[in-house]
């Protein structure tokens, strides 16, 4: 397994200055770069003609991450060539988000195979339901198989998101890369570091993710209540104060929601993912400290689910969310370097902030998280 990271930014080009010789059908190259690139497609498509035979996947950010450093506006580049790993990828589009889920079922449908072992996922971030992206997939998928992954950002503007598909960037699809044989190793983590704050409440009245009513009032009302001065700043302010959800009191498994968008007119809050009648909703805050903890926690996870020691170089994909880098500002980089330090030596590391995480809670089936550090650890035996 050889493996290259390059990183391109405006001022500086390409670094190094020339692509690795490592095209083949067994080869996987991720790009992470600023949604500002589809308007200048010129470095995305010389890194795409570098490498025809290769399986390319990739979409914008809220920020790149290239070794332990965050930029801005550039491309993060990983070539990975496997020597025992087949490879396949496919794409699906989504152009609202009724449908996710059939997007995600042909997803499934297309990688399936018995020897499939797991499968990176990136899709539009803006569009997509992601709850019912991961059910098509789930619909499909053995709980043994590995899926992770990420939504595309945007910044804080959330206005547009792209994703490669087809070998190029383009707005409104998702699309993914299937992993199979027995030597591929695919480790993953998850984590935040959030705390809860205020009442438990339940969530009334909802319509996949839309959140309509929490208590029986407007949701929008209420949480611009907590938001104060804030709220002017919606839906950016919003990745401040995330949602933690429940299923029910007596449920222990807590995923958190991150709000997409806001409509004034009806009051109610689009999220990531669903927000489903009768589930336990709580604000959270940051808390720097535990952000950070979480992301050398998610780091650990990653090397114990691989199933074996990472031996040598592996590739690691930290997809980590924009309201992280939002809250912890100029300590972003030390959630990274967190991650970094709890990896083996020989992993190399690349990666985006995010609208949204994909990854098993803790094993089996995938689910969507919002504000962790999720990692991806890829590597052969």
């Amino acid at each position: 397994m050889q493996i290259e990271t390059m990183c391109h930014t405006t001022a500086g080009g390409w670094s190094p200055g020339q692509f690795p010789a490592l095209d083949s059908e067994s080869t996987l190259v991720t790009v992470f770069g600023g949604s500002e690139r589809l308007d200048d497609v010129s470095e995305l498509k010389r890194l795409l003609e570098a490498y025809p035979r290769a399986h390319t996947i990739g979409c914008s950010t809220s920020g790149e991450i290239y070794g332990t450093t965050i930029n801005d506006h550039s491309l993060s580049v990983a070539v990975c060539k496997f020597q025992g790993t087949r490879l396949r990828s496919t794409a699906a589009p989504v152009r609202m988000a009724g449908d996710s889920r059939e997007a995600g079922r042909r997803l499934g449908e297309d990688l399936l195979a018995p020897d499939l072992r797991g499968i990176f996922v990136v899709s539009d971030g803006l569009r997509v339901n992601g709850s019912e992206l991961l059910r098509g997939l789930n619909e499909v998928l053995s709980p043994a198989v590995v899926v992770t992954g990420g939504l595309a950002g945007d910044g804080d503007r959330f206005q547009r998101t792209w994703v490669i598909a087809g070998h190029q960037p383009s707005e409104g699809f998702v699309s993914a890369v299937g992993f199979y044989g027995e030597r591929v190793r695919i480790g993953h983590g998850s984590k935040g570091g959030w705390d809860i704050f205020g009442p438990e409440r339940i969530v009334t009245r909802s319509s996949g993710n839309v959140l309509h009513e929490i208590d029986g009032k407007p949701a929008l009302a209420l949480y611009k209540d907590y938001l104060g001065n804030r709220a002017a700043g919606l839906p950016g302010t919003a990745l401040l104060f995330p949602l933690s959800l429940r299923a029910n009191r007596q449920d222990q498994k807590t995923l958190v929601r991150t709000i997409l968008s806001v409509d004034d007119a009806g009051q109610t809050m689009t999220f990531a993912g669903d927000i489903p009648e009768g589930s336990i909703v709580q604000l959270m805050r940051a808390n720097f400290d535990r952000l950070i903890e979480g992301a050398s926690q998610a780091a650990r996870l990653t090397t114990a689910t691989t199933g074996a020691e990472l031996a040598g170089e592996s590739l690691t994909i930290a997809i980590s969310c924009v309201g992280r880098r939002l809250v912890l500002g100029q300590r972003t980089e030390e959630e990274v370097e967190a991650a970094k330090d709890a990896l083996p030596a020989g992993a190399r590391l690349t990666g985006f902030y995010s609208y949204g995480e994909i990854s098993p809670y803790a094993t089996g089936r995938c689910d969507l998280h919002n504000q962790t550090m999720t990692l991806t650890n890829i590597q052969e035996t």
